[in-house]
């Protein structure tokens, strides 16, 4: 029963240990947690064996956690979990198809800077470039930029 106890408090500390590396990195309380559970198999070994036990007991957590983590990244295990692919696609690209610097449209929101306008019978959201615009006013896109309509009356 001893056994089972120590060898389970420091297969739990590698697995946490491991997967603070492999699936949660940058978060450090996983891993935290596995040290410390690991710690804890170590102090339970020197509270039950003898010193040369429990040294050989230190010995071989130290080299089976160490030799775990070289193994992982040498191998690259942990590639197999990371992302490959990026989306480059952003939101709302074609949003601005269709306008140009100029067009004429009508407010049907008050712009406070950020308000609604029709524009070419499509209703768009728009910034102002001259601050409140009350609605029903008439206004001209005066620039396309970072997918932001702004608009001057």
């Amino acid at each position: 029963m001893v056994w089972f106890i120590l060898v389970t408090l420091l297969l739990i500390g590698l697995i946490l240990v491991m997967a603070e590396i492999l699936f949660v990195p940058g978060t450090t309380i996983v891993g935290i947690i596995g040290v410390l559970v690991t710690a804890v198999g170590i102090y339970y070994a020197f509270e039950t064996f003898d010193k040369e036990a429990a040294g050989i007991v230190l010995a071989g957590a130290l080299v089976l956690n160490f030799g775990a983590l070289i193994y992982g990244f040498r191998t690259g295990a942990w590639k197999k979990f990371a992302l490959k692919s990026a989306i480059n696609s952003r939101a709302f690209d074609d949003r601005l198809k269709g306008l140009e610097i100029g067009m004429k449209g009508t407010t049907i929101s008050d712009i406070k800077p950020i308000g609604k306008a029709e524009i070419g019978e499509v209703i768009y959201e728009v910034k102002s470039e001259s601050g409140f615009i009350s609605v029903g006013t008439t206004v001209f896109i005066t620039k396309l930029e970072n997918n932001t309509i702004i608009i001057k009356s």
